[in-house]
């Protein structure tokens, strides 16, 4: 549907790819100028926003200069500077409905709403700018500025993006957490069944979206998935009229732009305004199994596996252990690297990865025999774990006191997460191999059994093909 005429840009959004503020926002208590309603006249070609992303294909991600060009490209506004949580950037995309391409255009204006209202069409024509990609981050077009993307400055901007008076209604992406694409960066998208982690909420009180003490330029709040174990990075510029406000307790949907991190390795989200969150709905929050750790092991040995019997490059097959495929391909395998790469196993160790699976989704689940909790006084858990570049995949330790020990149970089980157990995180070094602390589960609600649980799947960026490898698993009882 498109309307005519100006349209209120309350639906929210707002991108930011982590931007260095060099000035504070200025007062957005603007009042939007009255704007001559006439078609802009094109004199060149118009073509469609998704061009760029063939252009920065056959240029290596630029940059790459539009030079005697008459081309003007389409696109639609996503964004809006009018609750300050969007900075001299406009985020457009190439279609109202079921974008394929979106990119941010470096923009030295403020404000932007007022002009360039959210569902805006425009046109901006090409000669004299740079499309250009750095290694992990997203697309930008603008002025070039050494091997970066600068702002289009103040005085051109009129010139170079026109305003159609086209106001589209933009019809966002649904997704859930598990489902999104680095290709749907830069794009309107409704995120589904999520919620702000418990972590931020007390009996009495509940974090803000960006005034804390430790927010700088961006406030970072965890939001998880209640359909998934997918979590992505919720952000909001310290510089938002709104950062002061309360985040929802509750679980919902949320709409905004889709981001990346600085260095390209997850998923960021931004609104435009509170307006755009919907979490009005009781909360989903995962069981927790919580003991905290143990000075010392308990006194005798229950498991102790190490992988040494097992075949490599085959599946782990342990008497009473479970490698379960829920979803993909790729089991749980034994894996051996020599003892002088730059990425050494313990010798044989357990590995599991998504990466050349072709598999839309992986989930492969390792699962130890159960575990006399209740006839034990104490017990304790430790292994080791160690990955080749995690990217987007996580692992997760589980708990359940209640599945059936079939792999058809597995899914229809309740899963707690061991939450003092520590896995490696993509940020430390791929080389090492970490512990995961002397896990106490004396506390646990009954017998049981432990799950390694792998959540990947194959993409064309490799954004969540991660590699975790797994040794040396330890539960003592006494």
């Amino acid at each position: 549907m498109y309307i005519l005429n100006q349209h209120p840009a309350f639906f929210f959004l707002g991108l930011g790819m982590l931007l260095a503020f060099s000035s504070c926002v200025e007062d957005d208590d603007f009042s939007a100028p009255e704007f001559e309603q006439t078609p802009p006249e094109i004199e060149g070609n118009k073509v469609s926003l998704s061009v760029l992303k063939g252009i920065l294909a056959q240029n290596d991600n630029g940059p790459y200069t539009f030079e005697d060009t008459q081309d003007y490209v389409e696109a639609y506004v996503i964004s809006s500077d009018e609750s300050g949580n969007f900075f001299r950037e406009l985020i457009v995309q190439d279609k109202p409905e079921n974008p394929t391409y979106g990119i941010g255009v470096q923009v030295d204006k403020n404000p932007l709403f007022t002009k360039y209202d959210f569902g805006r069409k425009v046109y901006i024509r090409l000669e004299g700018l740079s499309v250009g990609k750095r290694e992990g981050s997203e697309p930008r077009l603008g002025i070039v500025n050494g091997i970066d993307i600068g702002r289009i400055p103040e005085a051109l901007v009129e010139e170079v993006i026109l305003r159609d008076t086209i106001v589209a209604e933009i019809i966002p992406l649904q997704r859930q957490l598990s489902d999104l694409s680095f290709s749907e960066v830069n794009t309107y998208v409704e995120l589904m069944d999520v919620q702000f982690s418990k972590i931020y909420f007390s009996e009495n009180s509940s974090a803000t979206y960006a005034a804390g003490t430790e927010d700088s330029f961006d406030g970072e709040r965890i939001l998880e998935s209640c359909a998934s174990a997918y979590k992505l990075i919720f952000s909001t510029s310290t510089f938002a009229d709104f950062k002061t406000l309360s985040l929802p307790s509750g679980s919902g949907s949320v709409q905004g732009v889709l981001t990346r991190d600085f260095r390209g390795d997850f998923f960021t989200f931004y609104i435009n305004s509170p307006e755009a969150v919907d979490m009005t709905g009781e909360r989903c929050d995962p069981l927790v199994f919580s003991c905290g750790l143990a000075a010392s092991p308990a006194s005798s040995p229950f498991i102790a596996v190490d992988f040494e019997d097992q075949r490599t490059n085959r599946p782990i097959a342990i008497p009473g252990w479970t490698n379960y495929i829920e979803a993909g391909t790729e089991a749980w395998e034994a894996y051996s690297s020599r003892s002088d790469s730059s990425n050494p196993s313990l010798g044989i160790s357990a590995r599991v990865r998504s990466e050349n699976s072709g598999d839309a989704h992986t989930i492969s689940w390792l699962i130890t025999p159960e575990i006399p909790v209740e006839t034990n006084s104490k017990i304790t858990l430790e292994f080791k774990t160690s990955n080749s570049f995690a990217d987007a995949s996580f692992m997760e330790v589980l708990y359940s006191v209640n599945w059936d020990g079939t792999e058809e149970g597995i899914s229809s089980a309740e899963w707690g997460n061991v939450q003092d157990a520590f896995i490696v995180s993509d940020e430390q070094f791929f080389g090492d191999w970490v512990s995961s602390g002397l896990v106490d589960m004396s506390c646990f609600d009954g017998n049981g059994h432990i799950a390694f649980r792998y959540t990947g799947k194959e993409t064309e960026d490799g954004e969540f093909n991660g590699v975790y490898e797994l040794d040396d698993i330890a539960i003592h009882v006494e």
